[in-house]
């Protein structure tokens, strides 16, 4: 089990730099920018909740996620056109999904056996480590960030996320069940809004026209 998480840890590190950099790559982008992006999504959630519950960053025990990160986002700068073909780039949205869906509930799961802040802090930090690194990208580059876009992504996470917490205090003695579950929970919602190309629906929103409809 502890292989198979590293090998999806891995993957999603991967799938993280290498679509940052493709969505980055518009913009004409230089190797060293494509470098630092890749790095930040996908490292920076997982580090900015390190740094909130006071625990060693996770990349300083194992550099291993830096060289994977750095090295996605060199491949994919120089294989660009390549991996922006469009079964290329679902494979890395698929991988990604798989990406959120592990790093979510592993932050979740992080602080509660911290007994961080129980139970909404756990949620919160679970949210942070599967999208923090996309945000500090967006906001870097000065693009719409995830939680300001109709894509189907944040709301995944946050059901996992949240489905986790309140499992989690209904049968605490169950953590590793729950944890399988929820993860496959957030990946399966979000492959399916990458399938279906599902949005987030317009009832769930706050417009210009309805607020002064």
């Amino acid at each position: 089990m502890n292989e198979l998480s590293q090998a999806a840890a891995m993957a999603g590190t991967v799938a993280f730099a290498a679509t940052a950099v493709i969505a980055m790559a518009p913009r004409g982008i230089d190797l060293l920018t494509a470098m630092v992006m890749g790095l930040l999504t996908a490292i920076g959630g997982g580090t900015v909740r390190d740094l909130i519950l006071g625990q060693p960053v996770f990349w300083s025990k194992d550099i291993s996620y830096l060289w994977i990160s750095l090295l996605a986002s060199i491949i994919t700068f120089w294989g660009y056109r390549l991996m922006s073909r469009r079964r290329v780039v679902a494979l890395l949205l698929y991988l990604d999904a798989v990406g959120i869906a592990l790093f979510a509930i592993q932050g979740a799961a992080k602080a509660w056996s911290l007994g961080f802040g129980l139970p909404l802090a756990p949620i919160l930090l679970g949210i942070i480590t599967a999208i923090g690194g996309g945000l500090i990208r967006d906001m870097l580059a000065g693009r719409d960030n995830l939680l300001m876009r109709r894509e189907l992504y944040a709301i995944p996470v946050s059901a996992g996320c949240v489905a986790y917490g309140v499992l989690m205090t209904a049968t605490p003695g169950s953590q590793n069940l729950i944890a399988l579950l929820c993860m496959a929970f957030i990946f399966l919602f979000r492959a399916g809004a990458i399938r279906w190309k599902l949005e987030v629906p317009d009832w769930f929103r706050l417009s210009d026209n309805q607020s002064h409809g």
